[in-house]
């Protein structure tokens, strides 16, 4: 079986500006997922969507694959569930077959 994680982090928190980077512990939040998904030994990938190059910056230094989300699905209204689409299409496109996925919090 072939599971993937997806962590779903957008550039435009307003409450807590740039709160996916923002560090505990001396990593940034956004690593810690990436770590945890890395730790979850079904997981064979970790996919880190974004429409933020900063976000994407660190979450290929933590060796996550970025997809580039669309602005429009990064909003405060946008549903999580359209950007889950986007990011299987993605894969799709790339002929990147996965089983089963999971979608953990940044």
């Amino acid at each position: 079986m072939n599971t993937v994680a997806f962590i779903f982090a957008r550039g435009g928190s307003k409450e807590l500006p740039g709160k996916n980077l923002l560090p505990l512990n001396g990593k940034p939040l956004l690593g810690h997922s990436i770590d945890l998904a890395k730790k979850i030994k079904e997981v064979k990938e970790v996919f880190v969507s974004t429409d933020d190059k900063f976000i994407g910056k660190v979450a290929r230094e933590f060796e996550a694959q970025v997809i580039s989300r669309p602005k429009h699905l990064a909003q405060d209204d946008s549903p999580e569930w359209l950007a889950w689409q986007h990011a299987i299409k993605w894969l799709e496109k790339k002929a990147y077959t996965f089983d089963t996925f999971i979608s953990l919090p940044a």
